[in-house]
């Protein structure tokens, strides 16, 4: 393998929010979820699913429906007095957390209930850890494909944006919209397509200031 190639793929790979309106074809979203499967698990539970929304109007709803419950957060805290961070939440991480509308494609990305010989066997009868804690791992894991996927498809010349704002504010509503069952958590949305900019390089923290060596 050739690793400057493959560190290009990785430092080169940027959050697009901007996209040509081009469809992405099915057998490319195929061939990312192929590889997003490849990506470690805990145990190979594989706790990971996706949703590729490409019809135009239904991303649209989902924008919507993100709105929606933005707003209504937002009329809250300005009936608690909190009037600056209400308009913050409209102006700022509203349009951030919905920078999806206009993508041709939008991966939906799931976690399914974890299941193991460990948990069953061992820390099940010993109520080792909280039920809570099963989720979390379930998470993880797909979060790892959800990173397979995006390094697929800068390589394959598509930009994509992970975002989880869809996520806290309307979870279940988006759910329902797309036929979800409640055993399965959404993780984020990942808006996907070919690219309309080339954003900057974010600055990124030093090698040094992120290890710490133990010998």
């Amino acid at each position: 393998m050739d690793q400057s190639a493959f560190k290009e793929v990785i430092r080169e790979r940027r959050s697009v929010r901007r996209f040509d309106p081009a469809p992405v074809p099915l057998d490319a979203i195929r061939e990312l979820v192929d590889c997003a499967r490849y990506a470690p698990s805990d145990t190979n539970s594989q706790t990971w699913e996706f949703i590729a929304v490409l019809n135009p109007d239904r991303i649209r709803m989902i924008s919507e429906i993100t709105w929606e419950k933005l707003h209504g957060l937002a009329e809250d805290a300005f009936a608690r007095g909190r009037d600056k961070e209400a308009r913050l939440l409209v102006r700022s991480f509203g349009p951030y957390a919905t920078a999806f509308e206009h993508a041709p494609a939008l991966m939906v990305v799931l976690s399914t209930p974890y299941a193991s010989k460990f948990r069953d066997r061992i820390f099940e009868p010993l109520q080792f850890v909280s039920p809570q804690t099963w989720d979390m791992e379930s998470i993880k894991s797909s979060c790892l494909a959800a990173q397979n996927l995006m390094l697929a498809a800068h390589a394959m010349g598509l930009g994509s944006c992970p975002m989880t704002g869809p996520v806290l504010l309307a979870e279940q509503s988006i759910k329902e919209l797309l036929g979800v069952g409640p055993d399965r958590q959404m993780n984020m949305v990942i808006a996907l397509g070919y690219p309309a900019e080339k954003p900057a390089a974010p600055k990124r923290k030093e090698v040094d200031d992120i290890l710490r060596i133990i010998v």
